[in-house]
């Protein structure tokens, strides 16, 4: 089963310094039959105006990944964990028994465009911890790039305390990328830039999602060319 959450069914705001778009019940924004897909609980895309940006807060048994569209992103925690998250690159913060953390946007001049997923972990009161690293940008042409995962391993893979992977793709105009997994699986689709048709049926723009289950294979496929997300999460709830 695909369904498709279209850009304009997020909860969406604008609080001057913050642009930010929920595609679940998070912060102020509560609903009962939105809260989380399998452990995916948080899935938000922010625009944070230069300079700006959320001061030193606490979060606890959660597994936070940030990815960075544009600009540039300072974090820094109180586990000793500090660093600039451009385009290109994606950092994951366990944050376990407790930890504080900030972030902020580094550019005095340049909008910050940046995707922010929390997953629950596979275990309460992990030791906190931060690690970040750099991917190819051309490796996701054409293909699916592993960034995150718990079971497949490398120099530019971040690891995560979750049985889930994060991929990210760049068809080119009348390409078609495949994937195979498991039907007692999900799968969260989320698309960056251009349009993707899903199994033929179902077609996603810029920021539209989708929510897969019940399906094996999955062809992802772009006229005109694309970058989307894919994560392959466990089908617990």
């Amino acid at each position: 089963m695909i369904n498709v959450y279209p850009a304009s069914s997020r909860h969406s705001g604008d609080l001057g310094w913050l642009q930010f778009n929920f595609s679940f019940s998070f912060a102020d924004y509560y609903d009962p039959d939105n809260v989380n897909f399998g452990p995916l609980r948080v899935f938000n895309e922010d625009y944070i105006q230069p300079s700006r940006g959320f001061g030193i807060h606490p979060h606890r048994d959660m597994e936070i990944v940030t990815v960075v569209l544009k600009g540039e992103l300072k974090h820094e925690d109180n586990t000793g964990g500090a660093g600039l998250i451009r385009p290109g690159e994606v950092q994951r913060m366990t944050a376990g028994s407790g930890i504080l953390h900030s972030e902020v946007n580094a550019s005095d001049t340049e909008v910050a465009n940046l995707l922010q997923m929390w997953f629950l972990p596979e275990a309460k009161g992990l030791t906190p911890s931060y690690e970040q690293k750099a991917f190819d940008q051309g490796a996701m042409r054409n293909t699916l790039l592993p960034i995150v995962s718990n079971t497949i391993q490398g120099e530019s893979i971040v690891s995560i305390h979750q049985d889930m992977s994060i991929y990210l793709s760049e068809p080119d105009a009348g390409t078609s990328i495949h994937y195979e997994g498991s039907a007692s699986r999900k799968i969260f689709l989320f698309v960056m830039r251009g349009e993707v048709t899903l199994n033929g049926t179902h077609t996603l723009g810029r920021s539209d999602s989708a929510r897969i289950t019940d399906l094996a294979k999955l062809e992802i496929r772009s006229e005109q060319g694309a970058q989307f997300m894919l994560i392959d999460l466990p089908g617990i709830e």
